[in-house]
């Protein structure tokens, strides 16, 4: 009886997410092109950070998605294609994160210069299998499985990003290679030492098993040593089986587990719905794909957002 009532309560959520889904719609990408500077179209939030910090004052960075704008649906407007067009650089992440990419490329203007570069070249992928919700680290692609595309969420593959956005800025602007550099070096330090914070804080933890809203955090999960279960999949609105909940369910309430985590741009009924129905709390867990718009006014950033993330963690595992 109590599955049964957990199983439609459960199917009304999933339903009020995708009708939320389908009802929202994003605002445009700001920035416009400036001569004389080395214009760098990011594709989203933490691309974009990372080229303003490398950047400096020798870059215009313009973000394709707009603040409060969720990745995985998102799709190009015609002024995009014309910023892009007159652009010297388009970074973005790859590894399937934004499928729009190959045609987007096919419409820029004939005589356009902008140098593509997928910034996650270089990182080891992690394939995931969509039904059954396992990473697969190093296996070859078959047709169940999935490159999971949130490599930025770890410290470790942040930093490879860094570098190819360094590189790349370095092959369009030789001019200014050695402030690529320096900027390049402090943002690494950084990069390096938040890293040594997840490992050493999430090292001593005695829990490592995390339940999310949507599995945005398997690398995360690889490199600091956690345990993944996720309600939806790789993307946002994949919906999930009555079966996986019920299994999640069961977990929760089997492990111990106290927190169920969700995201701010997306829709937390499902995340909500779980956790009210094993009597057990909830809390954020940022994925870092854009800012919302009160995060913006905040001053927050990549660094703040991962911040609050291994302190929610923290708060979560002991």
């Amino acid at each position: 009886m109590y599955f049964k009532s957990l199983h439609k309560r459960l199917l009304l959520a999933v339903t009020m997410l995708l009708l939320l889904m389908l009802a929202a719609c994003g605002p445009k990408s700001s920035g416009s092109i400036v001569e004389g500077k080395v214009n760098v179209i990011t594709t989203f939030y933490p691309i974009y950070e990372f080229a303003s910090e490398i950047g400096g004052e020798d870059v215009n960075a313009i973000n394709l998605l707009p603040v409060g704008v969720e990745p995985h649906d998102w799709t190009p407007r015609s002024q995009d294609i014309i910023n892009t067009s007159k652009a010297q650089l388009f970074l973005y992440n790859g590894a399937g994160l934004e499928g729009w990419v190959p045609n987007f490329l096919k419409s820029l203007d004939s005589d356009s210069e902008a140098k593509a570069v997928e910034v996650s070249k270089g990182v080891d992928l992690i394939m995931t299998d969509e039904e059954d919700g396992h990473d697969h680290v190093g296996d070859g692609e078959t047709d169940s499985l999935h490159t999971d595309p949130h490599t930025w969420v770890s410290p470790k593959s942040a930093l490879v990003m860094a570098k190819n956005i360094k590189e790349s800025l370095q092959s369009v602007d030789p001019e200014h290679t050695a402030g690529y550099e320096e900027r390049y070096q402090k943002l690494t330090e950084r990069l390096s030492a938040l890293d040594s914070r997840f490992t050493e804080e999430l090292g001593k933890l005695p829990n490592k098993e995390i339940v999310v809203s949507h599995q945005a955090f398997a690398y995360l999960a690889r490199d600091y040593g956690l345990t993944q279960h996720a309600i939806m999949g790789l993307s946002p609105d994949s919906e999930p089986r009555g079966q996986d909940l019920l299994d999640l369910a069961a977990l929760v309430k089997k492990d111990g587990i106290r927190y169920i985590f969700f995201e701010e741009l997306v829709s937390d009924k499902l995340a909500k719905t779980l956790a009210s129905e094993t009597g057990v709390s909830t809390m954020v867990l940022n994925p870092v794909e854009g800012l919302t718009e009160a995060q913006e006014k905040n001053g927050d950033n990549y660094f703040t957002l991962m911040e609050k993330n291994l302190q929610n963690l923290i708060l979560a595992l002991q």
